[in-house]
């Protein structure tokens, strides 16, 4: 509007500064979507890599039982007669032990089934010597792929 040849100036409010333009709004939008929707992923990850990660120390759990299970058992040369709970396998040959069971592990749904499998097998026979091998086979439910969990040490008769 024209005054005197001279244009009014308008009053400033608040409601009259600049605006953020369409494409301006749309390039937040899609930076937001792709910074939520990693935060998301990240969080999907973590939270799978941690029950792997339980389901994974259960089975190792499970695989020291088996193996403490054969080192608690006797095996005494110097008795009379010479005793031995576990069997000694020939050289060379092993002793597996199977057994299924249900894992400890706090989730919800069916539980998870593993199985340990001890294998025993004689070192030498002078000294006597013997490895202790558990194996604890489980499979992690999301992928549906098959786990082994091994744990390995040697055995030599009690001191008495």
């Amino acid at each position: 509007m024209l005054a005197c040849g001279k244009p009014i100036a308008r009053r400033k409010t608040p409601f009259s500064r600049a605006a953020f333009t369409l494409i301006e709004l749309l390039v937040s939008m899609v930076i937001i979507a792709i910074v939520t929707s990693g935060l998301i992923y990240g969080y999907v990850q973590i939270n799978r890599f941690a029950e792997w990660s339980s389901m994974s120390l259960a089975a190792q759990s499970y695989a020291l039982q088996g193996l403490e299970q054969v080192r608690a058992a006797k095996w005494d040369l110097r008795a009379s007669p010479a005793w031995d709970d576990m069997p000694a396998p020939a050289t060379g040959t092993t002793n597996p032990i199977t057994q299924t069971d249900y894992m400890d592990v706090p989730v919800t749904g069916a539980p998870y089934s593993v199985t340990n499998k001890v294998t025993l097998s004689t070192v030498s026979t002078t000294p006597p010597l013997r490895m202790i091998q558990s194996d604890c086979i489980w499979i992690f439910p999301r992928t549906k792929q098959a786990y082994t969990n091994t744990v390995v040490t040697y055995r030599a008769p009690d001191k008495s």
